[in-house]
């Protein structure tokens, strides 16, 4: 597909795309929200993701797109441009010295005008009423943080219901974290008086990022935190076991980041003997109740396969935890005063 079929497919997406009707009080009373989304090589997702933001019930004139490239080599810089032609509340923005998502929000924060911050990510599919739903707890104004749940899209394979059934990218596993609760990026909104307390994202941070922030926040103000349940956007499960082992290397990574940046307790490696016990108890009792209880030939392979997959998970969190060295630059935070430039694409 050449440039100019790609922008006419983004056109035709855009106009035709029908905002979700839902009784809304007046939109005055709305707070201005900004929503940042970093990409890279997002050519893939784009017109999906830029369909679910023209769908969303947010009144139009409460609220902008900030879409962040972070040097992309594929067509993303190019849609984006097409995309902000058709619509007016879509802003392409380019942040190409630092490749990293926080540093892409950092820019997108820069250039915002709202009150409200809201992030998601470009493999992310939010719901018509995701935007409206994750405002809402701002009416309180002890709230500085809002998260959204992360729900799977469908998935067929061994690993996507593996991870489905685990509830993986659920945000009930990342604020019930001992430690303090955080939200993840990919559905989250702060307030803007926040992050002016506190600092933008660590811009040379490669993971744990979204931890770090709201940590800083709920640790070192009077800000709360609160769960926007039917504040939904949709995600993709990892379907290979290359991606899978992937996801939780970057788990790992992040546990030994945040572990030197705030003290949090790293992960216990599991030993010989954990593995032997596991592997027993798979061998021993696991396999012989599934084959019992299981009716559905699909379920009896899940059930079979569920502790192989999980202690795979665990030994790739290990190994990117024992691997992972925080850099000084990634220690760095940034604000929002300080002077940086803000490229338009």
């Amino acid at each position: 597909m050449g440039n100019l079929k790609a922008g006419l497919t983004i056109g035709l997406i855009l106009k035709t795309s029908m905002p979700h009707s839902i009784m809304l009080p007046n939109s005055s009373c709305l707070p201005h929200v900004s929503v940042v989304i970093p990409i890279y090589n997002g050519e893939a997702d784009l017109l999906e993701l830029l369909n679910c933001l023209q769908s969303q019930s947010y009144p139009n004139e409460r609220v902008e797109y900030l879409l962040v490239d972070n040097g992309s080599g594929d067509r993303t810089p190019q849609w984006l441009q097409v995309a902000a032609q058709t619509h007016s509340s879509i802003r392409p923005l380019s942040e190409i010295e630092i490749q990293s998502s926080y540093a892409a929000r950092n820019t997108g924060i820069r250039a915002a005008t709202g009150e409200i911050l809201a992030f998601t990510d470009v493999d992310c599919r939010p719901q018509p009423e995701w935007l409206y739903q994750l405002i809402q707890p701002f009416a309180n104004p002890a709230i500085g943080i809002v998260a959204g749940e992360v729900m799977a899209l469908p998935g067929t394979s061994l690993l996507e219901r593996y991870a489905d059934r685990h509830d993986t990218l659920s945000q009930n596993h990342t604020l019930a974290h001992p430690f303090c609760p955080y939200g993840q990026t990919a559905n989250l909104a702060i307030r803007r008086q926040a992050l002016e307390q506190v600092g933008l994202f660590r811009p040379y941070l490669t993971t744990g990022g979204d931890a770090d922030i709201c940590w800083r926040i709920l640790r070192q103000t009077g800000w709360q935190i609160q769960f926007a349940e039917q504040a939904i956007v949709s995600h993709r499960h990892r379907s290979t076991l290359a991606d899978l082992r992937s996801q939780w290397q970057r788990y790992g990574r992040s546990n030994r980041y945040l572990h030197e940046l705030h003290g949090i307790n790293l992960t216990r490696d599991m030993t010989l003997r954990d593995y032997g016990y596991r592997g027993s108890r798979w061998l021993l009792k696991e396999i012989p109740v599934a084959i019992v209880r299981q009716t559905h030939f699909t379920h009896l392979v899940d059930a079979i396969v569920d502790t192989p997959i999980d202690l795979i998970c665990r030994q790739a969190r290990s190994q990117g935890q024992r691997g992972a060295q925080l850099s000084d630059l990634a220690r760095q935070i940034v604000w929002l005063d300080q002077e940086a430039p803000v490229i338009q694409l």
